[in-house]
């Protein structure tokens, strides 16, 4: 059986991979995420590159229901090209955050 952790991070996973295809998603949330971890996926991609073309997406929180989940960082390979990873972020509008995800132009 998985744990609650565990749980919540596949949820992460499937879900960042989905939105990672899709266009631009805008969730809003009540808290502002977390600093990264110290020694996280943000800062550092884990030794070489799987293969020639892949690119590192650096870890990130993810909004989960009224608060974050943190995805770890990892290698993917362009859909296209010329495309351009633009990493997911957030704005504080008021007393919410205005997350935006992450997703390839």
């Amino acid at each position: 059986m998985l744990g609650l952790r565990t749980g919540l991070i596949l949820t992460a996973l499937a879900g960042g991979a989905a939105l990672s295809g899709c266009g631009s998603h805008t969730y809003y949330v009540q808290t502002a995420p977390p600093p990264p971890p110290y020694y996280s996926s943000y800062t550092m991609a884990p030794g070489y590159a799987p293969g020639p073309g892949y690119v590192w997406i650096s870890g990130y929180y993810q909004p989960y229901g009224s608060g974050w989940v943190w995805v770890p960082g990892y290698w993917a390979r362009p859909p296209h090209p010329n495309a351009v990873w633009v990493s997911p972020h957030w704005e504080r509008h008021g007393n919410r955050y205005e997350y935006h995800g992450g997703h390839w132009r």
